[in-house]
């Protein structure tokens, strides 16, 4: 078990086997204990009185069980004795488990908050300590007087030690008390305060403050995997403290340019385009976190479509079709999705009862945290020094990355635009990415589309799009386009501007894998309104999309490649410009390649397009290919039922084509698909 498979001060601590045989349990006692031994308290940020107290009294336990191991005789099998030295064994686990607590990076804060809990652990574990050695029964092991002194000494003095809190701790802690319940009462509180906390714990820089931040955001996620939340509202607080101290504290300490801890400029997939709103259970109207499929193909949360089946219902909630069977088929891919949405967003789903109250913060102290740290931000990115306005937008960009409520705060106080006029007028390359960066965060946040367009930030974000100081702007930038494009209303908007698409264009044909699929993925949002896709035709599309399936070895770059395709292969120029791109024997051999469902799906609604819009001519050369029948056949029973219609249309359209070739006549037309649609 590594050290973060376990929450902070869980001890999960297991009794040795019984068929150990007690020389080889003492000798694994000595290890442990001298690995506890090894701990320097000096080191420790809290609790060092305590730890070196109790550190001192194991090295005694270290030398007692050293000297029985060599003054005994024989260790006789005993099962008092087995009892005794298991005990001991497993209690020394857990202060094993404390000591690496104690000196576990980022866990300052949280253990500075718990230090009155912390000592009362080291009080428990210690006085258990001497309880295992008080029943042992060293008149079996033919010890001297002096080991039995040492056993002595160590229960006599375990019993006494106080382990209380030390005086130093104590004060750091009711000071940190003190700001969070201003926090939690929307008082902003004096930075002296907030400074004596942080250098109490010797959190130096705005590096140390985020790893503080990361390891309690992880703690959360921690503590949801387990479905529990006791420990929210505190973690979430301890979180909001730090925000707010890393951007107003450490405003001189941030790295300059890309933040440390995002490793890669933000990649889009067609997953995105998913709407949260598909997360929810049509039954309960809640995130779902155990999504299940019923017959008619309907998914919804398995407690809600569980009581609806056992009120007597025989048929599918949304649909009304009977249901044929009453099994639940788990929607694994769903189900990450849904929590890698929920990961992304700070979104916490412990259990049905209180599922959405995590969509905004986690407690009070944390809520007014950021919003007194967003109006501050924005104040400075408005009316700063150019130094506070490249400040601002870093850490804007850094406290938007993962929360939908930070977006939301930073939304509300105006924050995007003073952030387009920084980019506006940005030209060196780090104040550009930082402020194309947080634009995208804000892009993201229900009301940051209306936002930016009411800013006037087309024009700027497309000028970021096209001369960029770095490719990596570039690529953010049309990451943001692409969120700007998932409002229905804005689409006609960005393609009207004659310079969006091209640009989008042009980095499909030169951008890094990560760039185009930006770039793929913000034109097939654009695609969503019919009347862009001439515009895409014009800008040639058609010819940088056939280029990514020739040469790209990246799957998922492949397969949204082809999803644009699919969409421009619904109307006749762009399957005509598909066709004249040499693309029907590219498609069908990527059809017989495919590993993905959605990639094979993709080739299929591409072929029947091409069958549907250009007609003889496409399926003729379909017709003469013999593998094409079994994939698409294959295609009827293990992909999805929306890749199961498409297939089983073409297969129609090739049949019908085999028998008026069969029957001479000519002049037959392909039958027409009523609607042909990418999902």
């Amino acid at each position: 078990m590594t050290e973060r498979d376990r929450r902070t001060l869980s001890f999960p601590a297991v009794h040795p086997c019984e068929a150990v045989s007690p020389p080889t349990l003492l000798a694994s006692l000595i290890t442990l204990s001298q690995s506890i031994c090894n701990y320097q308290p000096h080191l420790f940020p809290t609790q060092r009185r305590n730890a070196r107290e109790t550190i001192r009294q194991i090295n005694i336990v270290s030398i007692f069980l050293q000297e029985i191991q060599e003054r005994a005789l024989s260790i006789p099998h005993s099962t008092i004795l087995s009892l005794s030295l298991s005990e001991l064994h497993f209690t020394l686990q857990k202060i094993h488990f404390l000591m690496q607590d104690l000196t576990l990076q980022g866990a300052r804060l949280l253990l500075l908050a718990k230090s009155q809990h912390v000592a009362s652990l080291f009080r428990a574990f210690v006085r258990a300590m001497a309880t295992s050695l008080d029943v042992l029964p060293l008149h079996n092991l033919h010890v001297c007087r002096e080991v039995k002194e040492l056993a002595e000494l160590v229960t006599r003095q375990a019993r006494k030690a106080g382990f209380e809190v030390d005086p130093s701790d104590a004060r750091a802690t009711k000071t940190l008390h003190t700001v969070i319940s201003q926090f939690a009462r929307g008082t902003e509180p004096d930075l002296t305060s907030m400074h004596q906390i942080i250098n109490y714990l010797q959190i130096k820089t705005w590096t140390d403050c985020n790893t503080e931040i990361k390891f309690l955001e992880d703690e959360i996620n921690l503590e949801c995997r387990d479905r529990e939340e006791r420990e929210v509202p505190l973690l979430s607080s301890l979180v909001g403290f730090l925000t707010y101290c890393r951007g107003l504290i450490f405003e001189t300490n941030n790295p300059q340019g890309r933040c440390s801890t995002e490793l890669a400029i933000t990649s889009l997939t067609l997953l995105t385009s998913l709407n949260p709103e598909d997360f929810r259970c049509p039954i309960s109207l809640e995130l779902m976190t155990d999504p299940v499929t019923v017959s008619t193909g309907q998914t919804y949360d398995r407690p809600s479509i569980t009581k609806w089946l056992r009120a007597g219902n025989t048929t599918c909630p949304k649909t009304g079709e009977k249901l044929t069977t009453t099994e639940l088929v788990p929607n694994t891919t769903l189900k990450r999705l849904i929590q890698q949405f929920c990961a992304d967003n700070g979104i916490y789903l412990a259990n049905n009862s209180n599922r959405n109250r995590n969509i905004v913060a986690g407690s009070p102290a944390a809520a007014h945290a950021v919003q007194f740290l967003a109006w501050t931000l924005t104040q400075r990115l408005a009316f700063g020094t150019e130094e506070q306005k490249h400040k601002a937008a870093h850490e804007i960009r850094v406290l938007a990355r993962n929360s939908i409520f930070n977006r939301a705060c930073l939304v509300e106080v105006g924050a995007v635009s003073p952030l387009l006029e920084l980019l506006a007028s940005a030209k060196d390359k780090s104040t550009q990415e930082n402020a194309i960066s947080a634009l995208l965060k804000l892009s993201k946040d229900s009301n940051g589309p209306k936002s930016i367009i009411t800013s006037g930030g087309i024009s700027v974000i497309v000028s970021v799009l096209k001369n960029g100081v770095s490719l990596e702007a570039r690529q953010v930038a049309a990451a943001v386009i692409f969120y700007l494009s998932s409002v229905k209303e804005y689409r006609k908007l960005i393609g009207e501007n004659p310079e969006v698409i091209p640009a989008l264009v042009e980095l499909v044909k030169e951008g890094t894998t990560c760039g185009r699929k930006n770039a793929v993925v913000a034109i097939f949002g654009l695609l969503l309104l019919p009347r862009n896709h001439q515009r895409a035709l014009s800008a040639g599309a058609v010819p940088a999309l056939l280029d990514i399936l020739a040469s790209s070895d990246k799957e998922e770059l492949v397969a949204e490649s082809l999803a644009v395709l699919a969409a421009l292969a619904e109307n006749v120029d762009g399957a005509r410009a598909i066709l004249q791109g040499s693309a029907l024997a590219l498609i069908t051999g990527m059809l017989r390649t495919a590993t993905s469902r959605a990639g094979k799906e993709h080739c299929v609604s591409i072929l029947l397009s091409l069958s549907v819009n250009v007609g003889a001519e496409v399926v003729a050369v379909l017709a003469k290919d013999p593998s094409l029948m079994p994939l698409l056949y294959s295609l009827l029973t293990e992909g999805t039922s929306h890749a199961a219609k498409k297939a089983r249309f073409l297969i129609r359209v090739i049949q019908d084509f085999h028998e008026t070739r069969t029957l001479g006549l000519k002049g037959s037309s392909v039958p027409q698909e009523p609607s042909l649609h990418v999902w």
